[in-house]
């Protein structure tokens, strides 16, 4: 009897490691369903507008507050998702004065109403939350609340949260494909020798002697992505100027720590600069009604809506250093440039699903070398672009697993995706057609998301050519196209290796210094010239790999 116990016992013990895995496993599996898929709980209703009020007590690390959700609802439903991680908490949901049930699972709570809410009514229900929010271990990869002091002691508050969800420290719908079609409002209340600053215009701003506080009212206009919007605190001060741009007068602020001033106020002399050569390329800056404001704080930088937050050091290049390895790096600062293209790529157009972050980084890495192409020389430009190929990792590709609020090689959308981009414009070989592409995919897309397929779509459209394969190859392969290619005498042999099945895009290539355009595919091709082939060169623009066999 003792034996059968202990075969018993040792059964029980065996199964249960699996067991446990098999519980976790399915937890795990759907914490990421509710993060990255629209369920039905999010899919029935439309979001229109966000009011969100705070109060933060630096002391204490905490935040208490409310966040008004307006919505329509575009098919009957009763029950909703929104978002707050832990270890904030939801205390109550109301709609109007009328308290309304809801449960949490994971990071998900649930919200239910009495009834099926009519269709095209405009609802809207009430959030009060409060705690400690995550502590940022690395903003702005790793974020959460940055929790700092200044140099001179002073509290200096930050939040990040592209990746990790704005639902880190305030309550929403924290998926990217609905935005408030009429923007928000962000009011904070803080210790009153302290200043907050967040996206859009500040409207109002009160002073409470008695609570010895100050609360700042910033208001929103525009649609806006979550992991856009940002509460900074500080001891800030501000300055201005008008940016003259194709929208007319656009307000541009800055808000820079006390001791900060007189520097930033020559370095930042780098922002209308770049406003001007995106308006160039992009066409208008999307965000007039909401102004532009550049924001110190205690982290690298972020592409916040109408807020772009800026930490450096006031010096060019990244953290001082030249990314391409060229020199041109160090000739602009490279978060001033980089986190104010976000402003197009990234904030107006906004990707439904993290699998497509790559519209975002893609397109802003590439504006930078086209900010370099406006203010210097096209040259410069190039070297700038192909020099940041030796960051390429090709670990894995772009496009990330879709519904799991997962992106692909996050190096990799960057680097090899703005050289992809730029690889495109070679083969496109029209500037004036290009410009008028990324133009026209601002104004296409103005204040949308969208998704890589309306991107690749209209490209091609516009282009006259069919990039998909093209875009099959850099953004859903580790693979980059080889030229293999023969000289003998006069006669070029060539063919296109590492390519997915059909890849036949052409090639410019220099043949005794003399630009030549041929069309390589996976089949053996055959060029014959009047003369010896000397010297064979293909165009480095373009982003392949050539080798002699």
């Amino acid at each position: 009897m003792l034996v059968c116990r202990f075969f018993l016992l040792m059964l029980l013990l065996n199964l249960l490691p699996s067991a446990v895995f098999s519980q976790t496993e399915t937890a795990d599996q759907r914490a990421v369903e509710l993060r990255g898929t629209v369920t039905p709980e999010r899919a029935w209703w439309d979001l229109q507008r966000y009011d969100l009020k705070i109060e933060v007590d630096p002391e204490a690390r905490t935040i208490v507050g409310t966040n008004e959700m307006t919505f329509v609802p575009t098919s009957l439903g009763k029950r909703l998702q929104i978002d707050l991680q832990a270890p904030l908490k939801i205390e109550w949901v109301k709609a109007g004065e009328r308290e309304l049930k809801f449960a949490r699972e994971g990071d998900a709570y649930f919200v239910e109403f009495e009834s099926d809410l009519n269709v095209g009514t405009v609802s809207a229900i009430t959030v009060k939350y409060s705690g400690k929010p995550r502590v940022a271990k690395n903003p702005p990869w790793s974020g959460g609340v940055s929790w700092q002091k200044d140099k001179n002691g002073s509290h200096f508050i930050a939040t990040s949260c592209q990746g990790i969800g704005a639902s880190v420290w305030w309550p929403n719908k924290d998926h990217g494909y609905d935005e408030p079609d009429e923007g928000m409002s962000i009011q904070i209340t803080v210790p009153e020798d302290l200043v907050a600053v967040s996206n859009g215009r500040l409207k109002k701003k009160l002073h409470d002697q008695e609570n010895q506080t100050r609360t700042f009212l910033w208001e929103v206009t525009n649609p806006i992505n979550n992991y856009g919007v940002n509460m900074n605190i500080g001891n800030y001060v501000s300055f201005s100027e008008t940016f003259s741009g194709e929208g007319g007068d656009l307000d541009v602020d800055y808000w820079v720590l006390d001791h900060q001033r007189e520097t930033a106020k020559k370095h930042f002399k780098e922002a209308p600069r770049t406003l001007r050569a995106f308006e160039h390329w992009f066409g208008q800056y999307p965000f007039y009604e909401d102004s532009y404001k550049l924001v110190v704080v205690p982290y690298l930088g972020m592409e916040h809506q109408s807020s772009v937050t800026y930490g450096n050091g006031f010096k060019n290049g990244y953290r001082g250093r030249d990314l391409s390895a060229t020199g041109v790096g160090l000739k602009f600062d490279f978060i001033i440039v980089h986190e104010s293209g976000h402003e197009w790529f990234g904030n107006n157009i906004s990707m439904k699903d993290a699998a497509d972050m790559w519209i975002h980084e893609s397109f802003t890495n590439y504006s930078e070398n086209l900010f370099v192409e406006y203010h210097f020389t096209e040259k410069e430009a190039q070297d700038y672009v192909l020099g940041c190929r030796k960051l390429v990792k090709n670990d894995r590709p772009i496009i990330g697993e879709y519904n799991v609020n997962g992106r692909g090689s996050s190096g990799d959308m960057y680097y090899k995706g703005g050289n992809m981009l730029h690889a495109i414009r070679h083969t496109i070989n029209d500037d004036n057609k290009w410009r008028s592409i990324l133009r026209g995919l601002n104004k296409k897309f103005w204040h949308q998301t969208v998704g890589t397929n309306e991107i690749e779509s209209y490209i091609s459209q516009e282009s006259g050519i069919d990039f998909a394969l093209f875009f099959d190859q850099y953004l859903r392969t580790t693979k980059i196209p080889v030229l293999n290619y023969q000289v003998d005498g006069n006669r070029l042999d060539y063919q296109y290796q590492n390519v997915v099945p059909g890849y036949d895009y052409p090639l410019r290539v220099q043949i005794n210094g003399e630009v030549v355009s041929i069309k390589p595919t996976e089949e053996l091709q055959t060029l014959l010239r009047d003369e010896a082939i000397e010297t064979f060169e293909v165009d480095r623009n373009f982003f392949v790999n050539s080798r002699a066999r």
